[in-house]
């Protein structure tokens, strides 16, 4: 019971997938990124097991399609599985299996994918996909929470939404630069919204910190206390 978008940035190079979903604490299960690799996205009934799996499928050398392929294979209760896979150069699969809540259903865009279960109607997923296509040289982030936006301006879940995440890497670093998760709240995309804009604030502080932590400025000065 999830709606997905993920996608790339071919101006800058990030790649990235934003969610929401009715249950708590999605950005611990479903999203898994590798800096300079790409993406797998495991919804509907969850397996978190097979995040890992297609990152180490991407990294052997197989496409998305092939990823997704193999995952697929892989697990006699592929029904209930909801994937997708996006490679840091923008190729995209998706897969929907057939015990999905429904209605259920994926899209591949011209740069990533849009996923989603027990959405209120295919028009979710479509406003999905113009949310992230609104504004092609918005920063990332922004276009992967318009996305969510997009969603839930047409309706989102059939439940209440509940959690949200949000996962950036950039080809600068080996560790995603955008890691945000809203665990447990009746408006989980709009916090979501403002702690992506807090932390664009503070971000470079704290990137540097781990290139250079003696010229880093310290937590004070990034929270705004100092």
């Amino acid at each position: 019971m999830t709606f997905t978008v993920g996608g790339l940035c071919r101006r800058t190079g990030q790649f990235g997938t934003a969610l929401s979903t009715s249950s708590i604490g999605a950005g611990g299960r479903c999203p898994h990124a590798a800096p300079g690799l790409g993406l797998v996205v495991t919804q509907a009934r969850t397996d978190p097991r097979l995040g890992p799996l297609g990152l180490d499928l991407l990294r052997g050398g197989r496409s998305a399609e092939e990823t997704v392929a193999a995952i697929v294979a892989s697990t006699p209760h592929s029904a209930w599985r909801q994937l997708g896979v996006l490679t840091a150069d923008g190729e995209a699969a998706v897969f929907t299996g057939e015990s999905c809540a429904r209605p259920a259903d994926g899209l591949v865009l011209g740069d990533g994918f849009v996923i989603g279960n027990w959405v209120r109607s295919e028009a979710v997923l479509a406003g999905i996909a113009a949310g992230f296509e609104t504004d092609p040289m918005a920063e990332l982030a922004d276009r992967l929470i318009q996305g969510l936006e997009g969603g839930e301006a047409e309706g989102g879940e059939l439940d209440p939404l509940q959690s949200a995440a949000l996962v950036v890497c950039d080809p600068g670093y080996t560790f995603p630069i955008i890691d945000l998760r809203i665990d447990n709240s009746p408006t989980p995309i709009a916090d979501l919204r403002r702690t992506w804009e807090r932390w664009r604030e503070i971000m470079d502080g704290y990137l540097l910190r781990a290139v250079d932590p003696a010229a880093a400025p310290d937590t004070r000065s990034l929270e705004g206390h100092a």
